[in-house]
């Protein structure tokens, strides 16, 4: 059974998880929420920093929440990222998504359902 979430640096009853990566799992579903949108996603760079977004979907512009959540980082001078957390309905990651971190470097990707439950 995947691991969930109760809350920053907290271990779900059911998998443990790194304080770090827990952290991120609350960022990603709090800007899911706060967003008011289908996702939101949280990235950590390399030195610690982390980064939270929801989904844009404007008539001229649409963006993953991964991709917002990774835009917010680069433009802020991150020059990698080790780690993503993405919440939302769907059970695996786009194909530009899973780009995107590659193109970033991010090596642990976690997906988080609308329980809280966590895989990945």
């Amino acid at each position: 059974m995947p691991a969930t979430a109760d809350g920053p640096g907290t271990a779900g009853a059911t998998g443990e998880l790194d304080p770090e990566d827990a952290k991120l799992v609350t960022l990603a579903h709090s800007a899911m929420a706060r967003g008011r949108t289908t996702s939101g996603a949280a990235v950590r760079d390399a030195i610690g920093r982390t980064y939270a977004a929801a989904g844009v979907e404007l008539p001229s512009l649409r963006l993953t929440a991964l991709q917002a959540a990774v835009a917010a980082a680069v433009s802020s001078g991150a020059e990698g990222l080790e780690a993503a957390a993405v919440a939302g309905r769907e059970s695996t990651l786009a194909e530009e998504d899973r780009a995107l971190l590659d193109d970033v470097g991010a090596t642990t990707v976690l997906l988080v359902a609308p329980d809280g439950s966590v895989s990945g």
